[in-house]
């Protein structure tokens, strides 16, 4: 894939914006981590490295991965996957996107989101969703930027596994 044109920033030069590959899994779950503790909840996670390897680079993705990498260290990611609407059709949803602390305010972030971006337009999707919790005004300002959409009106809901499992016993 092509480096997406930067639509704001031009800034920070030592990093680049690359497709993620297994061998990036150990840095990407530790980005991950480092997002849950500021997201104020690090004992949610639960995923394994193994199980990213499988989802992300198995015989069946479920998840793209793209990394910033800085001096061959991994200070961002985009993780994404192939979303359905049934008014709209196929949409790229923006799981998560991480910069480490110390590399944020370089444009990493930007190059990152516009990067999906670009995967929009490339795969002709209808858009691009994503959520932000209420409380983080700074990545509501990072969105602002873009005029993102940002709908309040929608409610949330899911089952966790042992919710389901406990449905049929």
């Amino acid at each position: 894939m092509k480096p997406a044109k930067s639509l704001l920033f031009s800034g920070m030069t030592d990093f680049h914006i690359r497709e993620g590959i297994k061998t990036d899994v150990p840095a990407v779950l530790e980005l991950v981590r480092e997002l849950a503790l500021y997201e104020r909840a690090p004992l949610e996670v639960t995923n394994t490295e193994e199980s990213m390897i499988e989802d992300g680079f198995g015989p069946n993705p479920a998840f793209g991965l793209l990394v910033a990498e800085s001096n061959e260290v991994i200070v961002g990611i985009a993780i994404h996957f192939i979303r359905y609407s049934t008014w709209k059709g196929k949409m790229l949803y923006l799981e998560d996107i991480v910069v480490r602390e110390s590399f944020r305010g370089n444009g990493i972030g930007n190059q990152l989101f516009e990067r999906c971006c670009a995967l929009v337009l490339e795969n002709n999707y209808a858009s691009m969703a994503w959520q932000v919790l209420a409380w983080n005004e700074p990545a509501l300002n990072f969105y602002r930027k873009y005029n993102a959409i940002l709908d309040n009106e929608w409610v949330n809901g899911k089952l966790t596994k042992e919710q389901i499992g406990n449905m049929f016993q």
